[in-house]
């Protein structure tokens, strides 16, 4: 059995739901990758030094990234050579092999670090317009969702609207939001949000922060403040650090990350927006380079649409369509697009 068939053997035994949303949030991504491996495939039927190539310019385009294409179809060259393949069809179950090997270093690495004996806390960073603040109301509801106590800190207090913004999200959600007014000190709302966690019991503060990436000094200089105030009051404290990216800005996400894990001490990445850009090959670039898991991704608007990352329901959703079967499974609805 191919690898591609044992990873779709797999996934069966998953939510559906769950499998569907990638599949459907990556299918920009997986229309221009796939169209592009299978024309490919069709023109180089042998595996030779010129496929590799043009490997890395398809691999390139969809955002992968030079650094990490090089490691990629360096380990294409090696897997080849070991199991003699010279046919560029029978490489494409090597390819989808490869890519879930660079997204899945620890089957446990997506999991939120949560506080099993009290209370946990997640602070959210990342540059304005990223989905910083939706995210955190998505997150809180699907906290909530699973059984667990959650209050929202506004400590975004700079940007003009943020606090009205998760104020939104929380009435939707049904979650408290504890904040001050506009341009007030952030670490002070981080304050008074721990002491009305742990006065109501809560299981998770979940603190929103501001992203004025043209301020990079202040800006970083706030969250260490941030940081500060809640390991004094909480020691162990913040027991997750995400940071959350567009994925539609490409490279420029990659370098945003880059900045905030040298100054925030990142501990896991959020990926926004999907759904709606067909470089969705980020997500390799910055597992890979930065060795970061990527522990949610936004496929949708919804609030519900939050969800926890999926090596293999991922590396389906970009390659299904290149693996063409009997029962016509390969890729109904983007060949339908098309015509």
């Amino acid at each position: 059995m191919s690898f591609f068939s044992k990873m779709k053997e797999k996934l069966t035994g998953r939510t559906e739901t769950v499998t569907d949303k990638f599949r459907d949030g990556l299918s920009k991504t997986r229309q221009s990758f796939s169209e592009k491996m299978n024309n490919l495939v069709k023109r180089y039927r042998k595996v030779d030094e010129d496929f590799f190539e043009e490997l890395e310019d398809i691999l390139i385009e969809s955002d992968v990234g030079v650094t990490t294409v090089m490691d990629l179809v360096e380990k294409l060259k090696d897997e080849a050579r070991t199991r003699n393949i010279k046919d560029s069809d029978k490489l494409k179950d090597v390819i989808v092999e490869v890519l879930s090997g660079f997204l899945t270093k620890n089957p446990d690495e997506t999991k939120l670090n949560l506080n099993p004996d009290g209370l946990t806390v997640i602070l959210m960073v990342g540059v304005n317009g990223a989905g910083k603040t939706t995210t955190a109301g998505k997150l809180a509801n699907r906290l909530k969702s699973e059984g667990r106590t959650v209050l929202l800190a506004a400590a975004d207090t700079f940007r003009a609207g943020a606090i009205d913004q998760l104020q939104v999200w929380g009435d939707r959600a049904g979650i408290d939001v504890i904040k001050h007014r506009e341009g007030s000190d952030p670490a002070s709302v981080v304050f008074d949000a721990l002491k009305a966690a742990e006065s109501r019991h809560s299981d998770v503060l979940i603190c929103d922060t501001a992203g004025r990436l043209q301020n990079k000094v202040n800006l970083m200089k706030e969250l260490e403040k941030i940081k500060r105030v809640i390991a004094r009051e909480l020691p162990g404290a913040p027991q997750e650090v995400l940071l959350v990216l567009d994925a539609t800005t490409g490279q420029n996400a990659l370098n945003q990350a880059k900045l905030f894990r040298q100054a925030s001490n990142v501990t896991g990445i959020v990926l926004t927006k999907l759904d709606g850009t067909a470089k969705g090959g980020i997500v390799l670039a910055v597992r890979h380079e930065l060795d970061l898991p990527v522990k949610l991704v936004g496929l949708g608007e919804k609030i519900n649409d939050l969800h926890v990352f999926d090596a293999d329901a991922f590396v389906y959703g970009l390659v299904s369509a290149m693996f063409e079967t009997s029962d016509g499974e390969a890729e109904a609805e983007d060949s339908s697009r098309q015509s």
